[in-house]
């Protein structure tokens, strides 16, 4: 029941449902009633009350605290009303005519404005240090001056902590009506007024003289010195939410990797802070006019990760060639997206991407397409894991996608089904389930089916913890979750960077070490080692967030139930048995006939009575009857093996960067003016 109530409030735990009630249900209704009473010591702790809730939603970050703002019952009028249930608690002590009195409204209006100054200041410094751009292993810091970021507890929170600075004055007051002595409340207005000052006073060097940031102009100017110096060649060019960006991390070692000058050019701050690690130079460029006003113009190719509307800005360039590069190989309608001809060349894994254009007939002409391999595959280990005691299966669902195609996912109609049948098995596997990060943020009925999912997996994990016929080598997991600790506090080292630091600090400072990048490499690696050692081999796993990574989760599967996604052409790589869920209900030869890559594939239907199949090919080689359709299929979808899939990808991009260089120059010598013949 309580945590209904809570998935109802979307808050975060069951303590942030009680801070609320605590603020709006006990604490302000008390005051009200202390005041009228009047009751000093009940208001002082009806006060202690709604103080400790507000603060502890707000370090919680909860959604409650937005939602409040939205019902007019924000931070800044809770405090303003908790202030004036003050000055009613004094009137009903008969102190409304005494100077204490009049300088306590005095302070409560003054505090209020110096709050509206506090606030413009914040907002104005925070406005000066967002910089047009934001780059990453652009050194600019010869070319434009930008100072450190003021202290993190100047900014952090700024509203919160200006708010609480009423405090000397609340407590100053009741003091005062409590002893009937206005000393108390006189050193508190003082208190909060100087404290607010103060506050107030230190933030104005950050918009003047040497603290200041740097001018629009001076930091674009600065990055356009930087690109005539440079000279890209290959852009990868990149626009989403802040949970795609592992859309474009996917392509980060192949831009490293290019025979060219690469540039990554990002549109969206979030997807910035969430990039990998890279040594390629990176501008995050969320300004449309300022885009389109930098010199790319040594540029030949662009490559696209995604279709998204903003791709125009960029697209509308005619000196370089366009190529759609997406970031997975599907059966999915949107693998052949109509808006894909607007590309010079559309870029596939294998010829089953050529022939899906073919098919679909959306107006990508075959001699646009170019089959260029999956350069990011090469993690994946092919073959069957050795000395398995326990096989492991991954469910790795698709998420609901934008409409409500049941063929979408198998999350909703199927997706209990194969978890508790997996959990089921007779003869023990390991379950590792990991959703697309974009599961539920679109349908509440895959969130909810992904809830009972997650709790059906960590239901069966801690059963089999208590489970005797399960060992557990305890030192063995110890020592790992030690590496594991030391490993993480390694990397937060390496990548966490300052708390101080901001955004323009870290353009300032974020060019890559390159022995540094090398370590944050070889930590990962540890990293991914040391994590599936932390628990034993038989646990049952829910994994989200960004790692481990899903490559990290083929290398430890012996077997994969997903849905019609790039998912299930990226596991044909390991050449490990699969199986694909029918959500929509086509029939098995339908959904064959329809989807490429299930043509190796166990096909499941909603009930999921067909993963004893699965689960035998996963336990017996000579159980596993599509082997061979495996190999042919994984030729099919991702090309040959020879040459290199990144050799084939460099050769498209210089092939491409002729053709640029072909069309410009023939621009070039139509634009030039005729000469005039002599007489």
């Amino acid at each position: 029941m309580i945590s209904t109530v809570v998935r109802a409030a979307r808050v975060g735990s069951v303590g942030e449902l009680v801070a609320a009630a605590a603020l709006i249900v006990v604490g302000f209704p008390a005051l009200m009633v202390a005041a009228l009473l009047p009751n000093i010591p009940l208001f002082a702790l009806a006060a202690a009350v709604t103080y400790g809730s507000d603060h502890y939603l707000h370090r919680r970050n909860s959604y409650l605290v937005n939602r409040l703002s939205v019902v007019r019952a924000g931070l800044a009028i809770r405090f303003l009303v908790r202030q004036l249930i003050l000055v009613l608690l004094l009137a009903r002590l008969g102190l409304a005519y005494g100077v204490f009195f009049y300088a306590l409204v005095a302070c409560f209006i003054s505090f209020y404005g110096l709050q509206a100054v506090h606030g413009a200041l914040v907002t104005l410094v925070r406005l000066r240090r967002t910089l047009p751009v934001a780059t990453r292993n652009i050194a600019l810091a010869t070319a434009v001056r930008i100072p450190d970021a003021p202290a993190r507890w100047l900014l952090h929170r700024s509203g919160e902590k200006m708010l609480h600075l009423d405090l000397p004055v609340i407590v100053g007051g009741l003091v005062s009506a409590f002893l009937g002595d206005g000393l108390w409340g006189g050193l508190g207005i003082i208190a909060t007024l100087g404290l607010g000052g103060l506050y107030t006073v230190v933030l104005l060097p950050y918009l003047f003289g040497s603290r200041r940031a740097p001018s629009p102009e001076s930091v674009l100017a600065a990055v356009e010195t930087w690109l005539r110096a440079y000279r890209p060649e290959t852009v990868l060019y990149f626009s989403g939410a802040k949970e795609s960006a592992y859309q474009v991390n996917m392509w980060l070692e192949t831009m490293e990797r290019l025979d060219t000058r690469p540039l990554i050019i990002l549109r969206e701050r979030v997807v910035l802070e969430r990039l990998a690690p890279t040594t390629v130079p990176v501008i995050c460029v969320p300004g449309g006019v300022h885009l389109m006003n930098l010199d790319l113009s040594t540029v030949k190719v662009a490559l696209y990760a995604a279709n998204v509307g903003k791709n125009i800005h960029l697209l509308r360039v005619p000196t370089m060639k366009h190529v759609f590069i997406g970031h997975g190989d599907s059966d999915k309608v949107a693998s052949v997206n109509p808006f894909s001809k607007v590309y010079d060349e559309v870029w596939t894994a294998g010829k089953a991407g050529r022939d899906r254009y073919a098919v679909a007939d959306v107006g990508v002409r075959d001699e646009d397409v170019v089959e260029v391999g999956r350069p990011q595959l090469a993690p994946i280990r092919a073959g069957r894991r050795e000395r398995v005691s326990i096989p492991t299966v991954l469910y790795a669902p698709t998420w609901e996608g934008w409409d409500d195609n049941p063929g979408n996912t198998s999350l909703m109609a199927a997706g209990e089904n194969i978890v508790r049948r997996l959990l089921a098995a007779d003869e023990p596997v390991r379950v590792l389930y990991k959703p697309h990060p974009f599961t539920g943020t679109r349908s509440s009925r895959a969130k909810a089916a992904h809830e009972r999912i997650t709790a059906l997996v960590e239901q069966a994990a801690a059963a089999r913890a208590l489970d005797p016929a399960f060992a557990v080598d305890e030192a063995a997991v110890e020592a790992a979750r030690e590496e594991l600790a030391r490993v993480e506090a390694r990397l937060t080292e390496l990548t966490g960077g300052a708390d101080d630091g901001d955004e323009a600090m870290a353009t300032r400072d974020g060019v890559a070490d390159l022995g540094v990048y090398e370590e944050i490499a070889r930590l990962r690696e540890q990293w991914n080692d040391a994590y599936w050692r932390s628990f034993p081999e038989w646990e049952h796993r829910v994994i989200t967030g960004p790692e481990p990574l899903l490559y990290d989760c083929f290398n430890v599967s012996d077997g994969m139930v997903s849905d019609i996604s790039s998912v299930v052409s990226d596991f044909i790589a390991s050449g490990k048995p699969y199986a694909v869920t029918d959500s929509a209900g086509l029939g098995a030869e339908e959904f064959v006939r329809q989807n490429t890559a299930v043509r190796a594939a166990v096909i499941l239907s909603n009930e999921a009575t067909e993963l004893d199949e699965l689960l035998a090919a996963v336990r017996e080689q000579e159980a596993d009857t599509l082997a061979a359709a495996r190999v042919e299929l994984k030729e099919y979808l991702l090309g040959p093996d020879e040459p290199p899939s990144l050799q084939r990808f460099n050769a498209a991009v210089a092939a491409l960067a002729l053709k640029a260089e072909a069309r410009n120059l023939g621009q070039t010598r139509s634009t030039a003016p005729a000469e005039v013949p002599a007489h």
